[in-house]
């Protein structure tokens, strides 16, 4: 059997006023008033812990205060010993700015070193040309060298064949020879 909304809408509408009877009849109940006593306890026992946790925040708020003004001294000290070592790396800079100076007085001499030097390069690649012109010549005649050696290696491939062709032949003379001899052997006796 399946309900219809209209059926529970008027099981509904004939209970309603049933419960409120009911429940005036029946009286107050003697539970409810413990539970509300609990719950009052209950409630006195979170405030007194939340004034305790409130109480240990605000001692977390001092440490952390006192711990910033520690942090904040430290950091002025540490703020002034930074000033002085800029001061120092300041005259450093000085020292060296002076050395730079001798630097490029050097790099001075050594530009005129070589200036010296790209002469003397420009002497050695005149020395290389000529080198590089003699290596073509050599060039050249390892070129004709490898064709001499190609003619070689034709001729000996021709040899090589030869020599199969007579081995192959004296071979097949060599055994026919010695199968006559056999077969002259074997008819003599």
């Amino acid at each position: 059997m399946t309900w219809q909304q209209a059926d529970i809408d008027e099981i509904v509408a004939l209970i309603k006023p049933q419960i409120t009877l009911w429940m005036a009849e029946r009286g107050p109940d003697p539970s409810a008033f413990l539970f509300d006593r609990e719950i009052l306890e209950r409630i006195v026992r979170v405030e007194e812990g939340l004034k305790h946790q409130r109480e240990l925040m605000q001692q977390g708020f001092e440490l952390i205060n006192s711990q910033l003004l520690q942090h904040k001294e430290m950091t002025l000290q540490w703020m002034d010993q930074v000033n002085k070592r800029f001061e120092q790396v300041d005259k450093r800079f000085e020292q060296v700015d002076k050395r730079f100076e001798q630097v490029d007085k050097r790099f001075e001499q050594i530009d005129k070193r070589f200036e010296q030097i790209d002469k003397r390069f420009e002497q050695i690649e005149n020395r290389l040309d000529l080198i590089e012109k003699h290596l073509e010549q050599v060039d050249h005649r390892f070129e004709q060298m490898d064709r001499r050696f190609e003619q070689m290696d034709r001729r000996f491939e021709q040899l090589t064949q030869r020599l199969d062709r007579f081995m192959f032949w004296s071979f097949g003379v060599t055994i026919t020879t010695a199968g006559m001899v056999i077969t002259v052997l074997k008819f003599w006796h």
